[in-house]
């Protein structure tokens, strides 16, 4: 059947399965915060079999804000003796290096990406292959936000939890790394219309 005769359901599993087959890894932050000048405290990259490849706290140039820190629940004390972004990214890029990396709220993961990259003097000369499971999810539920005339976004505790995955949404980066790369394989193993 050709794809755009699909249904838009069957066109985002059909996404997923594609994505799947690619044996994507997986990458979470938590930030400071989502201004301009926010920055990563925690990455996790989670391999295609669930194996953990990376996760590490990363301390920022300025302090955690207490509402982002209520989110998250990392400490100015947690970060105090972690390595910077600088010491953390060759290793991050070794892993990611020739991937496909799959997010879930990709726009802000890598922009949290870059501004982190900005804030300590690094240049951004990457491209990455990425690809966006909150997206994919929304086309998947279905269901239409009137103000953007799109798919809704949904957050992804709430797509865990509609999808039945017994995984927890901590706002830490591994759970929530292992929780998008279930909720891909829930899109791609789905088998009803």
């Amino acid at each position: 059947m050709d794809f755009h005769q699909l249904t838009p359901r069957q066109q985002a599993v059909a996404i997923a399965r594609q994505r799947l087959a690619q044996q994507p890894v997986y990458i979470d932050t938590e930030t400071t915060g989502l201004d301009k000048t926010a920055e990563i405290v925690e990455i996790a990259i989670i391999d295609h079999d669930g194996s953990i490849l990376f996760d590490e706290l990363v301390k920022p140039a300025r302090p955690i804000p207490a509402d982002a820190a209520a989110v998250h629940h990392i400490t100015n004390d947690m970060v105090a003796s972690a390595k910077t972004w600088a010491v953390h990214w060759p290793i991050i890029r070794s892993i990611l290096f020739g991937r496909v990396i799959g997010f879930y709220n990709e726009e802000f993961d890598m922009r949290m990406i870059r501004q982190t990259h900005q804030n300590v003097g690094l240049p951004w000369k990457e491209n990455f292959q990425t690809f966006c499971v909150m997206k994919m999810y929304a086309q998947f539920a279905g269901q239409i936000d009137p103000r953007r005339r799109t798919y809704k976004y949904h957050k992804l505790e709430n797509a865990g939890r509609d999808c039945g995955i017994p995984l927890p949404n901590s706002h830490r980066a591994a759970d929530d790394t292992l929780l998008t790369r279930a909720l891909l394989e829930f899109m791609a193993s789905y088998t009803g219309k």
